[in-house]
């Protein structure tokens, strides 16, 4: 399974920042860019954190998504 997230479009959509969204969390403006295009996948803690800076539910920030293998078999 993918971890799919839509971080970018909420963080945009509160008027955050990376920076401003990475400060609020304790993270560097370089995880949240790497979280938002997929190439880190968050610890539970991290995600979390996350989902309560942006005042949302974590599944409406991050789902999985089937792997194109999952999905043949």
């Amino acid at each position: 399974m993918e971890l799919e997230n839509n971080l970018a479009y909420l963080r945009k959509q509160q008027g955050l920042t990376q920076d401003a969204l990475a400060e609020k969390v304790a993270v560097t403006r370089q995880t949240i860019i790497s979280i938002e295009k997929g190439r880190f996948t968050p610890s539970t803690k991290l995600a979390l954190l996350i989902a309560r800076e942006l005042n949302q539910p974590l599944e409406s920030i991050f789902w999985l998504r089937p792997s194109e293998k999952e999905s043949l078999s």
